[in-house]
């Protein structure tokens, strides 16, 4: 699998910081709530954004099935990682942690021995998630976070990695 790197820009184009992008939300941890469209407002935005910091795992849609297009967001208070899927996994992006840049042959053979390349985040609640796809920048990883809810597109302020085929 090969990896293609998009570095952070120091420019963050300006948005609405009251638009909502996102059309469902979901906790894949107890109590595992769930949010319509209808139901996501400036409290629920608010209160998902202050949760992350001490630890949090959920899915923001863009699709208001939850079937496609979403953010990963795995925060353990320590690392963040971010994960957007898009057309039926044809589009996959990682946050990216170019000190981590050296294990990506490891992480591309599916090793999981090497414990130390590996955060305790986990995607999807089961596959361990390497540290070249998470970062330390948790207040940057919240801005990511929202950016993505406004927006429904990438942060611009952290680095990426876009899987390719």
């Amino acid at each position: 699998m090969e990896f293609e790197i998009i570095p952070r820009k120091d420019r963050i184009p300006p948005f609405d910081s009251h638009a909502i992008k996102i059309r469902r939300i979901e906790y894949f941890d107890p109590p595992y709530q769930a949010y319509d469209e209808e139901d996501i407002t400036e409290n629920v935005i608010a209160e998902v954004l202050k949760q992350i910091s001490g630890g949090i795992n959920l899915y923001l849609f863009l699709d208001p099935d939850g079937e496609d297009d979403w953010l990963e967001v795995n925060c353990d208070g320590e690392w963040i990682s971010l994960g957007f899927l898009g057309d039926f996994g044809q589009k996959n992006y990682y946050s990216y942690n170019p000190a981590f840049a050296d294990t990506a042959d490891q992480i591309d053979k599916g090793d999981f021995s090497d414990k130390s390349i590996y955060t305790d985040l986990e995607r999807g609640g089961q596959s361990p998630i390497p540290s070249i796809q998470a970062i330390t920048e948790i207040e940057m990883g919240v801005k990511a976070v929202e950016y993505f809810i406004r927006t429904g597109e990438l942060y611009p302020g952290i680095d990426w990695m876009r899987q390719c085929e």
